[in-house]
């Protein structure tokens, strides 16, 4: 579950208005346009730029007000490039009583760098969130999509080790690195989350999925690397579907596609921060599965 929903800029990448028109194309006139553009935006490029951001006003008839206002609203955007790997450290309450300032210093000095800010070889991005949803666990850190809890001065050296070798692929419930996520619509904020049905042990996320003539309800795992499901209809492995929300019925949809089997991506806002994206095509267990994307 490596987090790679945005890649360092490529030399390659030039923000240019045809390719950034074909974004446009791809999903002007849709629910949510505006937010799914500029998610192919910062895709393709990496972030979104001050050009880039200047070239959707012009070819969107949008004021470039709406635009930045939009770009700095959602946390999941970025307006400037980052690092292959990305640190965030929660500061909220709880986390703070715990130590959660001297683990943001000890990162500090380790990376050579301040919050908000890049590594100069771009291997590392520190950032500070203010809430994980797991106070009863903190200090808490997300490291490129993988939870860490309780955490020490002296585990902050190999996290960053741990993280630039690669990791293993997680496993079990017992792992760590496997933890519950509390999502909701990115287009009307209502909550996924289904106390009245339990997956793992914890409410599921409910969702509504369409394929061939079937539409029905969907329920999943909320542990974060868990990929349980129950489904009002069977659906056929490699089976790819359309979500929407059970409030809004908008379909979660954007601009990602799932690298291990190109299929899109489907996306929920973490409450607190951030997005997760999990991949619509059925049976898929690739490492971009699951895309964990905290700003």
């Amino acid at each position: 579950m490596v987090e790679r929903a945005v890649q360092p800029l490529k030399e390659n990448d030039e923000v240019t208005p045809e390719r950034i028109r074909k974004i446009i194309d791809k999903h002007e006139g849709a629910l949510g346009g505006l937010i799914a553009i500029l998610e192919g935006v910062q895709a393709q490029f990496g972030y979104l730029s001050e050009k880039a951001l200047g070239i959707v006003a012009q070819e969107t008839g949008r004021s470039l007000v709406d635009i930045y206002g939009a770009a700095t609203f959602y946390h999941s955007f970025t307006l400037k490039p980052r690092g292959k790997h990305v640190v965030s450290v929660c500061v909220g309450t709880a986390c703070h009583v715990r130590g959660a300032p001297a683990i943001v210093s000890e990162f500090q000095q380790r990376l050579g760098i301040e919050v908000d800010e890049t590594t100069e070889d771009k291997e590392f991005t520190l950032k500070t969130v203010n809430c994980l949803g797991a106070c009863a666990l903190g200090p808490v850190a997300v490291i490129d999509g993988r939870y860490f809890s309780k955490l020490k001065k002296s585990d902050v050296e190999k996290l960053r080790h741990d993280a630039q070798e690669g990791y293993d692929k997680a496993e079990g419930e017992e792992d760590p690195r496997i933890f519950p996520v509390d999502v909701g619509c990115p287009f009307c904020n209502h909550s996924f989350m289904d106390s009245g049905f339990y997956i793992n042990g914890r409410p599921s996320i409910r969702v509504t999925v369409s394929f061939g003539d079937k539409h029905g309800w969907f329920r999943m795992s909320s542990l974060y690397g868990r990929y349980d499901i129950f489904s009002e209809y069977d659906i056929p492995v490699d089976t790819v579907s359309h979500f929407f929300c059970p409030h809004c019925h908008a379909e979660l949809i954007g601009s990602w596609e799932c690298s291990s089997c190109e299929a899109p991506m489907v996306p929920m806002l973490v409450r607190g921060g951030g997005t997760i994206r999990i991949c619509s095509r059925s049976g898929c267990t690739g490492s971009d599965g699951h895309m964990l994307d905290l700003r």
